[in-house]
């Protein structure tokens, strides 16, 4: 087995919390309880993923309120909020606030780019300034200047009973240093290192030089490595990792052929880039821990974090995740040599090191 170059310090997940339009408080729901239990078996991380005009999380910023009241150490990030959808000032209100009410606990994730589908949606989202919006790094900025407590107004003071501030309020000052970007290209990571962000990697990298093998772990190390060389922590620059991760260790036999089957119906799109974007996608992993772990100590994305937020399958049943979780955090993590792994009272709270 290869080494590790990094011992891995943190152990999060992500869910895409799909509902039934007919009962969708129940799939909400269903989202809170498998971030109750990630607490409860000591994982590090809880993070959500958000889907506009989907049966997905439409307001993750309003789940993660929900579920700060109902955890009390886990760290909950969104991965990642689109700004195309947003208004950087009052996201940055929303983040804030959120913020406080978990204690410190928020990890906002974003991107930029257009709104998926923006000619179907530019009339609905902006009416009167469709072709006027930025959707590029500018947009990012603006969010990260107000978290940062830069003036929105030049008006501040006393106005009859009201005071007003000329800053987002409330202002949470250790948000800023807990702000990622989720990036797929070079020029993504190379961005975020120069504005001090965090690094969010997942299953999907572009594969820019048509010449270059297509070695999606390569990608994504030297993306890494571009982030760090970039930012003013180096070496020590944070970035978590996103592979769909499917452990089998307690699965049940019919969990175990849907979980193949799942997995090879979504092999053939590894094997070539995608779309003019040359979109390059890593193949899930599937099978026990210790063969999981064995592919992940061999991968040169994996081998240069020390974070990762695996990501759950669309389209699973809660059970499924349920068990998926237990054996990441029960098998999986120490597999991996993750200090006191699946066992909460042993790993540090999210205070620590935020």
């Amino acid at each position: 087995m290869a080494s590790m170059s990094r011992p891995l310090r943190k152990l999060g997940f992500l869910t895409i919390g799909l509902f039934d339009p007919a009962e969708p408080a129940r799939g909400h729901a269903d989202t809170l309880e498998i971030i109750e239990l990630g607490e409860r078996l000591g994982f590090d991380s809880a993070w959500v993923r958000h889907r506009h005009l989907q049966y997905g999380i439409s307001s993750p910023v309003a789940v993660l309120a929900a579920a700060s009241q109902r955890t009390r150490r886990i760290e909950l990030g969104t991965a990642v909020i689109p700004l195309g959808w947003e208004n950087p000032l009052r996201l940055a209100e929303d983040l804030a606030t959120v913020d406080v009410l978990s204690g410190g606990r928020l990890n906002p994730g974003v991107s930029a780019g257009p709104p998926i589908h923006y000619d179907q949606v530019k009339e609905a989202l902006y009416p009167a300034s469709a072709e006027a919006e930025d959707f590029g790094y500018g947009r990012v900025r603006r969010l990260l200047d107000f978290v940062e407590g830069e003036p929105a107004t030049n008006f501040k003071g006393a106005e009859g009973f009201e005071e007003y501030s000329d800053v987002v309020q409330p202002h949470s000052p250790g948000l800023a240093r807990r702000m990622w970007y989720g990036g797929g290209s070079l020029a993504s990571a190379r961005w975020a290192g120069e504005q001090g962000m965090n690094l969010l990697t997942s299953s999907v990298v572009k594969a820019e030089d048509p010449d270059a093998p297509l070695d999606f772990a390569a990608i994504q190390a030297a993306q890494i490595r571009e982030f760090r060389a970039r930012h003013p922590e180096g070496a020590a620059a944070r970035v978590s990792q996103g592979l769909v991760v499917i452990p089998t260790d307690s699965a049940t036999a019919g969990q175990r052929a849907r979980y193949a089957e799942f997995a090879a119906a979504r092999l053939p799109r590894t094997a070539s880039p995608q779309g003019p974007a040359r979109l390059l996608f890593a193949p899930d992993l599937v099978g026990t821990s210790e063969e999981i772990a064995e592919r992940l100590h061999a991968h040169a994305g994996f081998r240069e974090v020390d974070e990762v937020a695996f990501a759950l399958p669309f389209t699973f049943r809660h059970e499924d995740y349920v068990q998926i979780l237990t054996d990441i955090a029960t098998k999986l993590g120490p597999a991996l040599g993750r200090p006191d792994g699946g066992h909460p009272s042993g790993w540090k709270s999210s205070g620590e090191d935020t």
